[in-house]
């Protein structure tokens, strides 16, 4: 029997951005919130401790922040005729676990999605006409608009200390940012980073080849920041210890670094670790949610009741907890009918390798998470895409995480792998070797979705998550594309060797090396019920006490990576809880 806890006002499942931020913004509305994270404390005096955290065989390799595989993981296929087989070591992504999740290890590239990529539907028919876009692509608006989103971007900006420079403030476009950026209502936070020599070498090539590049916006602290909730950041001394790690100097925006200095101090805010919630538990009806069980660390079930549950977990983890929980219609791709699981999409990152000739000295060791210079020419729809016929884009950056030895020794093809040969490449490349990203959008389709494994369950005995994933030709066509762009740049660059490195049609999604830990989708918002599973302000439409957070409500991805629009959805949906759900609890949009 389980164990019955006294009622809170809100529940937050997970706690990383998107909890950090609920936890905030309901607690300084008056409620009674309760943070459940099913990993364990971390914070930055531990998890940052400096000298402990510059190990990059615990980190980078052995994944200490990451979550264990071997007690819950999700199935991965191809397509509806393939079995699915468990993930059972990092590679393509690296889903985090503990408070923080995620956002405790990433690198702080900090976007904000152009205007017509939230409605990327009606915006391509009315440029290109409707059968632009082919069969079987799902692409729909987000039913939020880029107007309605800005003061959220905004905030999120604020709260990170995002260093950068604005290229359009309120309709005034300036010279030294990106020339394709949408208004913004003020300059960034912080000014942008300092380039590192390999940046200043890709801005020199670009900029003689007619683009205008421009300085990545990071949530890397160019300098000291107090945030609105009065929060602390140090600038960053460029370390090379940013993706895979704690920031010890407080200089990266995570959610140890920004919000919970404060939140945890609150009377009204409990936070639970070692808490998995298995299910949200639902009235007779099954129209209202009246809490959660979740297993707490001495293996018990437990159950929690609330009168408002917030998903706010990675991605697959909500995804596979509205499935679990029976919120919401399945996806069937057959029939094309049903909702949670629909539109999984992930991102395509390519990439050039650039040699420069020997003598050159680019001290690689000086790297910092996001620093460095980027141009959109060919990201979103800033480029005539008719006669290209494919839909989507890519951001072309460089820009230098660091220069560790294990994991960022980087050697020519076709070196051995070991032995003198290898070394000797290693101590040639190691201060002349760069690359050149294109970071790519995927779009949507009917045959790309998330559901509940029939084989393969977790520790607990429940179901894991299965995806079903493969490329297909609309982004392998728009890769190489954007790639050999890049390539024309590191050309520019007069290296000594480059290599574009793109997929061939007919390339399977493969799992074993790192791309991103972008994953979207299969939780997605829209005006539609019958297409998504949340409306615009990210309430569940069937059970309107539920809302769900986070890059499982974007109906695909776009070049950027997504923490940027998944914060500013958050506060955007923050605002309507407060001020409209609150005041009247029930559905915010009628269906």
């Amino acid at each position: 029997m389980a164990i019955k806890k006294e009622p809170v006002d809100v529940v937050l499942v997970g706690f990383g951005w998107t909890g950090a931020i609920m936890g905030q913004e309901l607690t300084e509305a008056g409620l009674h919130v309760l943070a459940l994270e099913r990993g364990p404390m971390q914070d930055t005096a531990t998890e940052g401790k400096y000298p402990n955290v510059a190990d990059e065989l615990a980190f980078s390799v052995r994944g200490k922040l990451f979550q264990d595989l071997s007690k819950e993981t999700v199935t991965i296929r191809h397509s509806v005729s393939e079995q699915a087989v468990p993930y059972r070591q990092h590679g393509s992504f690296l889903m985090g676990n503990g408070v923080g999740g995620a956002g405790l290890h990433w690198n702080g590239l900090h976007w904000r999605a152009f205007p017509e990529e939230l409605k990327i539907r009606s915006h391509y028919e009315e440029r290109y006409g409707k059968s632009f876009i082919p069969d079987g692509m799902t692409i729909q608006d987000f039913g939020v608009t880029y107007e309605e989103l800005e003061p959220y971007f905004t905030q999120f900006e604020d709260v990170c200390g995002v260093s950068g420079q604005a290229g359009n403030i309120k309709g005034q476009k300036l010279d030294a940012g990106n020339r394709f950026e949408a208004p913004r209502s003020k300059e960034y936070p912080l000014p942008a980073l300092k380039d590192v020599h390999s940046a200043t070498l890709f801005a020199k090539a670009a900029t003689e080849l007619g683009y205008k590049p421009f300085p990545i916006p990071a949530s890397n602290a160019s300098g000291p920041y107090t945030n609105p909730y009065g929060v602390r950041l140090g600038p960053c001394n460029f370390c090379g210890f940013c993706e895979h790690y704690a920031c010890y100097l407080y200089s990266k925006a995570s959610p140890q670094t920004t919000i919970l200095p404060v939140l945890l101090r609150k009377p009204n805010f409990e936070l639970r670790t070692q808490s998995q919630v298995i299910r949200v538990n639902l009235d007779s009806d099954g129209k209202k949610a009246t809490g959660v069980t979740y297993i707490d660390p001495q293996g018990r079930e437990v159950e929690q009741p609330a009168s408002i549950v917030i998903m706010s977990a990675f991605q697959m983890h909500n995804v596979r907890l509205l499935l679990l929980s029976k919120i919401g219609k399945p996806y069937n791709p057959v029939t094309n009918e049903g909702v949670v699981g629909r539109n999984y999409a992930y991102q395509m990152l390519t990439s050039v390798s650039v040699m420069m000739p020997k003598g050159t000295t680019l001290n690689p060791f000086i790297g910092t998470g996001a620093g460095g210079q980027a141009i959109d020419d060919f990201n979103a729809d800033n480029f005539d895409h008719g006669p290209l016929g494919f839909i989507g884009g890519a951001n072309i950056n460089h820009h230098r995480s660091g220069g560790r030895p294990i994991k960022q020794a980087t050697v020519p093809a076709g070196t051995p792998s070991w032995g003198s040969a290898w070394k000797g490449a290693v101590q040639d490349s190691y201060q002349r070797a760069m690359s050149i990203s294109s970071s790519g959008s995927v779009m949507s389709y009917r045959d790309s979705y998330l559901d509940l494994d029939p084989n393969y369950t977790d520790s607990n005995g429940q179901p894991l998550l299965r995806m079903t994933f493969n490329w297909h030709d609309n982004e392998i066509k728009m890769s190489q594309f954007t790639t050999n762009k890049a390539g024309e740049i590191a050309k520019a660059m007069n290296p000594e060797s480059y290599k574009v490195n793109t997929k061939k049609f007919g390339a399977n999604y493969d799992t074993r090396p790192y791309q991103t830990t972008h994953n979207t989708g299969g939780a997605i918002m829209g005006s539609d019920p019958s297409t998504s599973v949340v409306n615009r302000y990210l309430q569940c439409w069937d059970v309107p006490n539920v809302f769900v957070m986070g890059a499982c409500v974007f109906p695909q991805n776009f070049g950027y990576n997504p923490t940027g629009l998944v914060g500013a959805l958050t506060y955007w949906s923050a605002k309507a809880i407060r001020e409209q759900y609150l005041k009247n609890p029930g559905p915010l949009v009628q269906a």
